[in-house]
């Protein structure tokens, strides 16, 4: 099969994990851009922002409609991380691109450990950790959401299910809004970034990307709660765990 027809295979997983899971979409970005549309990696990770950003204002739109997105939490967690996520993307202008995909590489495994970790998914409302702390989590949420193009759904979901003692869906909901302010705020530094490096990025690859994986989300938000969710992650984690192996085995060359 073709690498653009495994592209556009791609797109539509980005929106189904996102719309069903809340997280992992932008885990799939990048290496989509890099390998099957040979992107660089800067600009790669800036399209990822922009792809990502788009697919999770749409799929949270559902969610802010049925009441299932702690608008608090999205202040506490998302104003801090739309900081650290500028400064992440600033920090992403020195550092060489290989470098980055395999930080981002890291990120994936240390994604897939924290799917494949065993976690309870119910709770009430009532706080787990003290709200001061959520912005702390944020920062570091945003900062690697600026530096290596990932929306950070994978850590942003157990804190609030775990920590904060959100319900699943509510939490998936309060996540895709989260994403949102990250990415926006990393794709705007971005922005200054790709210009310093004589980048640009591909509409006609981003715009339609985009457009079919926000398709996906509205899909992964209808069957998400059809799905057992666990399952569904530990499928994800295992793939998530060849992925990230895949890219460091690629990178880490041209690292070291």
């Amino acid at each position: 099969m073709p690498a653009m027809i495994w592209g556009w295979l791609g797109a539509l997983g980005i929106g189904l994990v996102l719309g069903t899971l809340g997280s992992g979409g932008s885990i799939l970005t990048v290496p989509v851009l890099v390998y099957l549309f040979d992107q660089p990696e800067k600009a790669a990770i800036a399209g990822s922002l922009a792809v990502v950003g788009s697919i999770s204002f749409v799929g949270a739109i559902p969610y802010a409609r049925r009441g299932l997105v702690a608008w608090r939490l999205v202040g506490l967690f998302g104003i801090p991380g739309m900081i650290a996520a500028f400064g992440g993307a600033w920090a992403g202008h020195y550092l060489p691109g290989a470098v980055q995909l395999l930080l981002f590489a890291i990120v994936v495994l240390l994604a897939a450990a924290l799917m494949l970790r065993p976690r309870r998914s119910d709770g009430g409302e009532s706080a787990r950790q003290p709200l001061w702390s959520v912005p702390l989590d944020g920062l570091g949420v945003g900062f690697m959401t600026g530096l290596v193009g990932v929306g950070g759904g994978f850590l942003i979901i157990p804190a609030l299910v775990l920590l904060l003692g959100l319900p699943m869906r509510r939490a998936v909901g309060t996540s895709l809004c989260i994403i949102v302010l990250n990415t926006a705020a990393g794709f705007y530094k971005y922005l200054g970034v790709l210009e310093a490096h004589s980048l640009t990025l591909d509409w006609s690859i981003l715009a339609p990307i985009a457009a079919i994986g926000i398709a996906g989300s509205l899909i992964g938000n209808v069957v998400g709660g059809r799905i057992p969710q666990a399952k569904l992650k530990r499928v994800f984690a295992m793939f998530l765990l060849v992925m990230g192996a895949y890219i460091v085995a690629r990178t880490a060359p041209a690292v070291f």
